[in-house]
C-alpha cells in the first residue's frame, strides 16, 4: 500500500479506536450499563480524565475528514508521494493530541493541534502547486 493511504490508515484507525479510553472510564467509574442508561442519553458523571478522553476522541472524529479527504485526492491526483511527510506528521500529531489531552497539559494540547492543522494545509499547498 503507498505510504499517503498508510497513513490515512492508521489515522482512521486511531480515531476509531479513541473511544476505549472514555467507555474504559465509564465502566471503572459507573459499572456497565442497565437498562435506564439507555433510555437517558445524559452521559453519567465521570472523573476530568474521562470527560478529556470523550472530547479527544470526538475532536479525532471531527479532523479526519478533511484530512482523509485531502490525502485521497492527492492520492487520485498523483501527487501521493508529496504529502506523505504532512501525513505521517498528521498522523503522528494526532497521537500526542490524544495522550496530551488524556494527561491534561494546556496550551500544548492547542500548539499540537494547530500544527496538526498546519499540516492540513500543506497537503493542500501541494494538490494546488
Amino acid at each position: 500500500m503507498p505510504t499517503d493511504l498508510t497513513y490515512l490508515a492508521l489515522t482512521a484507525i486511531l480515531s476509531a479506536t479513541l473511544w476505549i479510553p472514555y467507555i474504559a472510564c465509564q465502566v471503572m467509574t459507573n459499572g456497565f450499563l442497565e437498562p435506564p442508561n439507555y433510555n437517558d442519553p445524559e452521559p453519567r458523571p465521570v472523573p476530568l480524565w474521562g470527560k478529556r478522553a470523550n472530547r479527544a476522541h470526538i475532536n479525532a472524529v471531527e479532523t479526519f475528514a478533511p484530512f482523509a479527504a485531502l490525502v485521497i485526492v492527492a492520492h487520485l491526483a498523483g501527487k501521493g508521494n508529496a504529502v506523505v511527510f504532512w501525513a505521517e506528521c498528521f498522523f503522528w500529531l494526532r497521537v500526542a493530541h490524544a495522550v496530551i489531552y488524556w494527561i491534561g497539559i494546556p496550551y500544548l494540547r492547542t500548539i499540537i493541534f494547530t500544527l496538526g492543522f498546519v499540516t492540513e494545509v500543506g497537503i493542500f499547498w501541494e494538490l494546488i502547486k
